[in-house]
């Protein structure tokens, strides 16, 4: 039951943040990266302190050292490098190129929940996850004209791919805080560190926003760019994040990794919904592998108890 809410959740954090492509398209031009960061993170931000209230002081005068950095470290790789990396490479490559490369996310986050988690995966767990990436490929159109990787881009590809890391360090980094958390018994509810984060994320985005002069771009949005903004901050973070932590806290990082083909395969539906753009048959077959990927995950694996405690135990010491 656990694991069933688990994958429910992660669906629904993946489903939200895949709507971030098509909010991002009304304000993308008209504001700076950081700018559209820190307004949508300050709507997070104050939406989640309305919703947590006292429970977040709380929460926060028994943090310790520790829990601070964990916080910190996820905000710095989950929102602030990730963004830093992703826009300064699509300045200096291709957005089909980004496409293609974020795709190795899921790939990136299973070997680190290996090597750091030491995560099992078994076979259909990686049969999974191979259906998933190619279903991610198809999606952002590796196989369409045009579709290759040009080695002028070398640069920019590069710095696409660091974004990549930074998100699968984020996922890890997640993960290993409530395994922690669980062994001291001092779990974080995942509304309280969805809020806590946003609010680092806020702080940190603040200063790069600021040089980007966004005083006059802000008073020329109408109301349909600030609907946008709202969105992005209040839907594609605050409650996108929530479902992240709520799922993490019952998913291992690799499970959770493929799950994350969720995100481009809604982000091509809702284009086609709103946008009215057409797809080709091979990114329709991309969303297929994309579900068929999550479904072969699932399958009930044989895992020896004993062996499974043993494991639990040590990353805890």
């Amino acid at each position: 039951m656990e694991r069933m809410k688990g994958a429910f959740c992660l669906t629904g954090a993946f489903v939200l943040a895949g709507s971030s492509v098509v909010a991002a398209r009304f304000v993308s031009g008209s504001l700076g990266p950081f700018t559209i960061a820190a307004v949508s993170l300050l709507f997070a931000s104050i939406c989640l302190l309305i919703v947590c209230g006292r429970k977040l002081k709380k929460t926060i005068t028994k943090m310790k050292l520790g829990d601070w950095l964990a916080l910190l470290m996820q905000a710095v790789f989950g929102i602030f490098l990730f963004r830093l990396f992703l826009l300064q490479g699509l300045t200096r490559t291709s957005t089909g190129e980004a496409g293609i490369l974020t795709g190795a996310t899921p790939a990136i986050t299973s070997l680190l929940a290996v090597i750091f988690l030491r995560e099992a995966l078994y076979k259909s767990r990686i049969a999974g996850l191979c259906i998933t990436i190619a279903g991610i490929l198809l999606l952002q159109g590796l196989l369409l004209p045009g579709g290759n990787l040009d080695s002028s881009h070398f640069a920019g590809n590069m710095l696409v791919l660091c974004a990549a890391s930074c998100e699968s360090l984020f996922n890890i980094l997640s993960r290993f805080s409530f395994i922690r958390a669980g062994c001291r018994k001092s779990e974080i509810d995942p509304l309280l560190q969805t809020a806590l984060v946003s609010i680092i994320a806020f702080m940190l985005c603040l200063i790069p926003a600021v040089l980007e002069n966004p005083i006059q771009p802000l008073s020329r949005l109408d109301w349909s760019q600030w609907f946008a903004l709202v969105w992005y901050g209040v839907v594609v973070t605050a409650l996108a994040f929530y479902f992240w932590y709520a799922g993490i806290k019952r998913c291992e990082a690799s499970v959770a990794a493929i799950f994350s083909g969720m995100m481009p395969f809604t982000a091509l539906l809702l284009s086609v919904i709103l946008l009215g753009e057409r797809p080709v048959w091979q990114q329709y077959l991309g969303g297929f592998m994309v579900m068929a990927g999550m479904v072969i995950s699932g399958l009930k694996q044989k895992v020896n108890v004993k062996a499974a405690l043993i494991e639990q135990e040590r990353s805890c010491l």
